[in-house]
Parts: C-alpha cells; structure tokens; sequence
C-alpha cells in the first residue's frame, strides 16, 4: 500500500468544479479502500484564479503543483473573462502549469466503449473496438515559440506573428514516451507532421525517424502529413495504435478523434514531465473537453472524462494498473447499463444528471470491489 500520494486538485470554471466534484468522490473510494491513500489539497486556476489573485495562476498555486505528486484540473475558461488582456486569461494559468512543471508530453486515448458506439457520428463498424493514443508535444512549438505577437505596421494595418519552432532534444523526448508506450500496445508508432511545407516538420520526422532506427528497430514506424492524418482518422481510424505529433497539430487531431467515441464529454489526458533520478514525473491530469459555460452549475455535465482522468492518474503516477482497470471498468458497466448524460443519451437509454452518473460509478466500484 502507497500512502500520503500528495494529489492538487483545480477545479477552474464552468463545468470544471461539478465533474472534478464527483472525481474526488472517487478519489475518496480509493482511499477508504487503502488501495492507494491521498493527501488531497484544492486551490484555484483560471477564471476563479483571477476573480480572488488578479491572476489565472497564483505563485503559491503553482507551488504546490510543482510538489504534489499529480494535478487533477477540471476546466478553464468562460465569457465572463473574455475581455482580459490575453496574457492574463484563464487559459495562460494551464499553459503556465504545463510550461513551468515542464509537462511535454499530453496522452490523449481516444477509446470507444462498446456501449457508446451508435453515439459517434461515424458508422459503428468504423468505431466499433476504437483504441488510439494521441501523444502531442506540449511545451514547444508554435503556441510558445518566439517572436509572437501582434504589431502595427507602417501603413496603418497590423501583422499577427507566431513561430513554429522545435529542436532535437524537444522532438525526441516526446517520440521516446510515443514508442515506449506503442511497446505495450501493438508497437505501432504514425509521426505527424507536415514535412512537405515546414521545415520544422522536415526536422521532426528525420529526427523520430533517427531515434527509431536508433533505440526502436522493432517498431513499426509510418509518416503521414497532418491533413491526410485528420482525413485518415474519420475514414479508417482503427488503422492507428500510437500517434506523435507537434503541439498545433496534436490539439487539433485529438479533438477530431474524441469525437470519434460520441462526446468530448469522454476523453480523459495525461500531460507528463521527465522522470527524474526517483522515476517520479511531474504530471497533470484533465479531460479534454471544456469549461462549457452554457451548463455550468445545472448538474448536467458528464463527469467520466474527469473520472476517467483520475483512472490514467492511477496508471501514469501511482503505478497502480489494477487499480485503473477497476475503474475504467466500473466506468463502462454503468455504461452498458444504459445511464447516460445529455451529451451522449440516446433512444433506450436513461439521461441522469452530473451526480447520478458519479453514483453510479461508485455504486459499480462497490460491485467490483465486493
């Protein structure tokens, strides 16, 4: 038994306090069974931050971060704070959590539960047994790459500036987290890019394909351009095990193929540091979808993202694998069972609220555990 794992939680805006609610619930499942005990601590980011600090992430938010062994956010964002100077929305409080806790490498499954296939929007032979890992670099590239900006030119109009840019060393970390993980998978690794007009993609797939050869042989290894990719993923999906790409492209590909499994309402992520001497890595977990403002405080959100969320923190931080499969287990017997939220209800299936869907899981926790 591993004891006083020391876990950050942030709830943030919108929707973010309700599901990230019914994932401490679980997380307090966990700890009354000591299969894992929690030392769990809460404090602000995002629109909250900045309503109570000023700021989208307090100093003394971020230290604490920066100590715990894992960080479970909920969401960020919402039109109360639109009008803010962009340095100072809600969203630059999670790029400085994954920028300054050196969190490069963002684990998005896109996992299709049996139970969801007739949600997705694709024919259910396409989606039907959906298993992909989307592994986006998350600290480089064009969202942090210098010069940026916007600037006033001489004849009265303005330029938007913002650089792609990406060295060795960033592009090979993040390929060595995508092949280690296709070793326990089906060992297939597609790096995405797009070589055939950016030179930072000319260098990244030489250099996956330089640490492939290198330290992978017994991979499979494939190219493809990010536009086939996109293409690719909504016309034969199953085709893919492991997928590496840049930060740009990484969030624009996982959020085309979360759609794929019925909802964002689903996809949970991992965002990882670097082990160090201890093999400890910093990480922060969320799901992928948003703060979604239009539901916020109704308890109508789907909370299995964030729960789902929790099941990866077990796996990826605590080495706790059974532990994680108990969960995600749980998550998809409630699911067989009909229990839906809005977001992924559909004809013969009971539509249950932001808490009812949280009962369930841990009623289905109590069964399996029994």
């Amino acid at each position: 038994m591993a004891s006083n794992r020391k876990v950050l939680l942030l709830p943030g805006d919108g929707i973010g306090p309700e599901c990230l609610g019914q994932a401490r619930r679980v997380i307090e499942w966990f700890d009354r069974r000591r299969v894992v005990t929690f030392e769990v601590e809460e404090d602000l980011v995002g629109g909250a931050a900045i309503d109570a600090h000023g700021v989208p992430l307090a100093d003394a938010t971020l230290d604490k971060a920066m100590a715990a062994d894992a960080v479970l956010l909920g969401a960020v964002g919402g039109p109360e704070w639109d009008d803010l100077a962009f340095e100072i929305k809600p969203e630059r409080g999670l790029l400085r959590l994954r920028k300054e806790m050196e969190l490069f490498a963002n684990l998005r499954p896109a996992i299709c539960f049996d139970a969801l296939v007739a949600a997705s929007t694709l024919k259910p032979e396409v989606v039907s047994g959906l298993d992909i890992m989307i592994v986006r670099e998350l600290t480089g590239g064009v969202y942090f790459g210098e010069p940026r900006g916007i600037e006033d030119l001489p004849d009265g109009t303005r330029r938007g500036i913002n650089t792609q840019v990406y060295t060795t060393p960033e592009i090979q970390r993040v390929a060595r987290v995508a092949f280690e993980l296709a070793e326990k998978r089906q060992n297939r690794v597609c790096s995405v890019e797009k070589a055939n007009v950016m030179e930072s993609g000319v260098l990244w797939r030489e250099e996956v394909q330089k640490l492939h050869d290198a330290e992978y042989p017994r991979a499979e290894l494939s190219h493809m351009y990010a536009d086939n990719c996109t293409m690719q993923l909504v016309r034969n999906p199953k085709q893919f095990d492991v997928i590496v790409t840049d930060n740009l492209f990484g969030d624009m590909l996982s959020d085309a193929a979360a759609m794929l499994t019925g909802s964002l309402g689903m996809l949970p992520s991992a965002s990882l540091g670097a082990a160090d001497a201890s093999g400890r890595r910093k990480a922060l977990y969320e799901p992928v979808h948003g703060s979604a403002p239009d539901i916020a405080g109704k308890d109508l959100a789907n909370p299995l993202a964030c729960v789902l969320s929790f099941s990866m923190m077990l796996r990826y931080s605590f080495d706790q694998g059974e532990g994680a499969d108990l969960l995600d287990q749980a998550v998809e017997n409630v699911l067989a069972g009909g229990l839906r939220t809005a977001d992924i209800s559909q004809e013969g299936t009971e539509t249950v609220s932001t808490t009812a869907m949280g009962d369930s899981v841990l009623r289905e926790l109590d069964k399996l555990a029994d």
